[in-house]
């Protein structure tokens, strides 16, 4: 089960949370400032969530150390690996997914078509976020800023798409929901797998 957040208004705490981090980052990119924010968001048909919104406008744009392991992105950058010949994404449409969504399972049990697996597919990584930044190996987290996950970050890769902050200790990815949870537990050092989960790599790559 996911939990619910306010994303329409930034919590004072959780600003304030992320501000203490990247002050001692001086590595840190400038923010983008509210004008470029505001034209991005008309440009794209969207409202960027909070606290995600006001944090680019006034406190960073990005940061190479991280989070994630090669370094979070400025807010209208796609990663260097993203690659030339993928399709537009569409900001405005919302994520197609409220669960863990493991597609290999659905290759190896033939649930779908191969058109329909990859429609749907591509629908998770293009529909509705915003590129936060890579763990390499195909590993991309995003920032959902349409539809029901709105405020929430996933991890997705070749192999599924699974979401971060969830109320269960037993889950994939346990921890604080949202922007400001994902990069303090980061700044924290933990890992962002559970105990039964599948564990990521050394070296920051692929599910294992």
């Amino acid at each position: 089960m996911m939990i619910a957040m306010n994303t329409e208004a930034c919590d004072p705490v959780e600003l304030a949370v992320l501000r203490e981090i990247f002050a001692s980052r001086p590595e840190a990119v400038a923010p983008a400032g509210w004008e470029a924010v505001r034209l991005f968001e008309a440009g794209h048909g969207i409202v960027l969530p909070e606290p995600y919104r006001t944090f680019v406008a006034e406190v960073g744009d990005g940061l190479r150390a991280g989070p994630p392991y090669y370094g979070l992105l400025p807010f209208a950058q796609a990663p260097s690996d993203w690659g030339a010949q993928r399709p537009e994404r569409v900001l405005a449409e919302p994520f197609p997914l409220t669960a863990t969504w493991m597609w290999e399972d659905e290759e190896d049990e033939g649930a779908l078509s191969e058109g329909e697996l990859e429609d749907r597919t591509d629908a998770v990584f293009d529909h509705g976020s915003l590129l936060l930044g890579t763990d390499g190996c195909g590993m991309y987290w995003h920032l959902i800023v349409t539809g029901p996950q709105r405020g929430h970050v996933w991890l997705i890769d070749e192999f599924g798409a699974i979401p971060f902050g969830t109320s269960s200790d037993t889950s994939p990815m346990p921890g604080t929901p949202g922007f400001a949870g994902w990069v303090t537990h980061w700044a924290q050092g933990r890992s962002w797998f559970g105990e039964n989960a599948r564990e990521a790599d050394s070296d920051g790559g692929r599910l294992s």
